[in-house]
């Protein structure tokens, strides 16, 4: 049995349907990406499979148990770091593992050796009598996630990991949760960034609108939109962006003035109607550059063509 198992899973807030009949499955020892714009129904998602919001309809199987049936067999075998912190401002940072490890039952011996072991594979050490108010950013978000991992879960679900972080502490993270898949932790990864979707994951699942739109490696979705392409394009005086935007062969258009980023799926056809509505305008067109669609364009063109499956 996979480690995750999700079948029609479906999550109403009233009459607003925040997620709408997804389905899909995660394999043991992967790092699994749950991808989409903000709003899409991604944190929704997450709170159901950790028990911390009510299923409206659907199932999920978490590490063999039944969700619905059995939510403690299922927290037994999960940890779950989720966007805000959980852990207590005046505890050091030591302090809050020991917490933690005492919630889920461990004994003293046991949480003093696990609290150490992680303070020291996260860095974080040397910090072990700091208290968590005035650890940096990157710091707390470390200690987060190692207070999720005391009881040695199999499966760690993150909630965007490195919202808020600089270059350097997403860097740090995203190590860091290469080191933890490596060790044999299957890991479910909630994003909006593309990059660290495409950088992580083995695979990804793509969701917008509470519904997921395709699910593939990152190598299946760049070859499967390897199509997509992206003219850019410069004006002699600024142009409208509505003038651009749903005209014949254009996917998606970025940008304001008088420079655009146009992701086109024929640039042949596009490129022809741009120069047909520049002229309408009165304009014409100083720049035009053509090249290979990068990962968030890539991602832009799948939640925009209605025919993905």
């Amino acid at each position: 049995m996979d480690a995750i198992i999700v079948e029609e899973l479906t999550k109403y807030y009233g009459n607003l349907l925040a997620v709408n009949k997804i389905s899909f499955r995660v394999k043991w020892r992967e790092i699994f990406g749950f991808l989409g714009p903000n709003g899409a129904g991604k944190t929704t998602t997450i709170r159901m499979l950790c028990g911390l919001a009510k299923i409206s309809n659907g199932s999920a199987y978490i590490a063999g148990c039944n969700l619905a049936k059995d939510l403690k067999c299922v927290k037994k075998s999960i940890g779950v770091v989720q966007d805000v912190s959980n852990l207590y401002y005046e505890l050091t940072a030591m302090d809050n593992l020991l917490f933690s490890g005492e919630m889920y039952g461990l004994n003293r011996k046991e949480r003093k050796e696990r609290a150490i072991e992680l303070l020291k594979f996260f860095g974080l050490f040397d910090k072990k009598d700091v208290k968590f108010k005035h650890l940096s950013k990157g710091q707390k978000r470390r200690l987060v996630i190692a207070a999720a991992l005391m009881h040695k879960p199999k499966i760690l679900f993150l909630d965007e990991p490195t919202i808020g972080l600089d270059v350097r502490g997403r860097r740090m993270i995203w190590n860091l949760i290469k080191e933890l898949n490596k060790k044999g932790l299957t890991i479910f990864l909630t994003t909006h960034n593309i990059y660290e979707a495409f950088s992580l994951c083995n695979r990804i699942a793509i969701i917008n609108k509470g519904k997921i739109v395709t699910i593939g490696t990152p190598e299946v979705l760049k070859e499967k939109f390897s199509g997509s392409e992206v003219l850019e394009v410069a004006f002699t005086r600024e142009l409208d962006k509505k003038d651009l935007t749903g005209l014949s062969g254009i996917v998606k258009v970025i940008g304001t003035g008088r420079s655009f980023k146009i992701i086109v799926n024929d640039p042949i056809i596009a490129l022809e109607e741009i120069a047909k509505k520049a002229r309408l305008r009165g304009v014409s067109l100083s720049y035009i550059n053509l090249r290979g669609a990068d990962a968030e364009e890539i991602f832009l063109r799948i939640i925009s063509d209605k025919n993905v499956g």
